[in-house]
């Protein structure tokens, strides 16, 4: 026996219960939901650098948040984000290099109020050291706030310079944790020699069920160096939806709570220990629901990752 469930069937039974999360200290962050039997908790890790929790499903806004003065997109983003802060999830990923996503992130939070639930990560993606402030202050004021969560060196460009400006920003407050980011996996072996070598907080990387190199190296790497994981692109940009077209979920996923392939795509890589949050993108909030879904109840252990992969691969 299978199930089968569409992408976009909404899980109203696991999210509707959720209660907004409690608002601490005025801005920085948000508590995490108190569990009942019928609001239960999605799942956090521990930032390693600091032990903060962080749930392991947030968003990302690549394209899906590049709409501008396109009032008629926002409606459903703002849904997007209530949905997220009604499961407990925090992170908000955005880049300046995202056209206007961090304009309209922060036009939302504004609008919301929501600016103290979210964990807001952003990147600085230019050369040279006065470009890099320049443009890490511009961000700041499109978010429409004072302090960044964390700020990430954009695929590795001009690290040096940058890794040292981010570093003094973070003695003097302007942001709270500091990282790098790639998303090819070409570039993973130079984000592992950086890794061994420089004190982060945070490293993003490109890691899905299909692009798994990450796995040999990098991920323990991570765990021994106490980096925490933010994984981009964990559909593929869809890509993976494509190749199960018409296919049935396997019925031992429901072994670890997964009722649709997202959440298996995702639940697979919440089951890596090395994963701190992982962050798909999307503008459409029964998408949201789904993958928020993923990061509440039991999670794959290391045969039942196993097993996936197996399946995957014979596809």
């Amino acid at each position: 026996m299978s199930v089968s469930l569409s992408r976009g069937r909404l899980l109203k039974g696991a999210l509707a219960s959720l209660a907004a999360a409690t608002v601490l200290r005025g801005g920085a962050c948000a508590a995490i939901p108190t569990p009942t039997a019928e609001r239960p908790a999605m799942l956090t890790r521990t930032i390693p650098s600091t032990g903060e929790a962080m749930p392991v499903i947030g968003l990302g806004t690549y394209q899906v948040f590049d709409v501008g003065r396109n009032q008629t997109a926002k409606p459903a983003l703002r849904q997007v984000l209530n949905l997220l802060f009604e499961a407990g999830g925090r992170m908000i990923d955005s880049s300046p290099m995202y056209g206007t996503a961090e304009a309209v992130t922060g036009e939302l939070l504004a609008e919301l109020k929501a600016r103290p639930k979210a964990f807001l990560a952003t990147k600085v993606w230019t050369q040279g050291k006065e470009n890099g402030i320049a443009q890490m202050k511009q961000s700041a004021a499109r978010l429409r706030t004072e302090v960044i969560d964390l700020m990430q060196i954009h695929n590795l460009l001009d690290w040096r310079i940058h890794l040292a400006t981010l570093r003094r920003m973070k003695e003097d407050g302007s942001i709270r944790y500091l990282g790098i980011t790639h998303y090819t996996t070409g570039a993973l072996a130079e984000l592992a020699a950086i890794i061994a070598r420089e004190p982060l907080d945070f490293v993003q990387l490109g890691y899905s069920i299909e692009t798994r190199e990450a796995e040999a190296r990098l991920l323990p790497l991570c765990i021994d160096r106490q980096v925490a994981v933010i994984v981009n692109q964990p559909f593929e940009q869809g890509a993976l939806f494509r190749k199960l077209r018409g296919r049935s979920l396997p019925a031992w996923a429901a072994e670890f709570d997964c009722t649709s392939w997202a959440q298996l795509f995702l639940k697979y890589l919440i089951g890596h220990p090395a994963i701190t949050c992982v962050i798909p993108a999307t503008d459409k909030p029964d998408h949201m629901a789904d993958d928020l879904a993923a990061g509440i109840g039991r999670q794959p252990d290391a045969q039942q990752r196993q097993q996936m992969t197996k399946f995957w691969d014979s596809l």
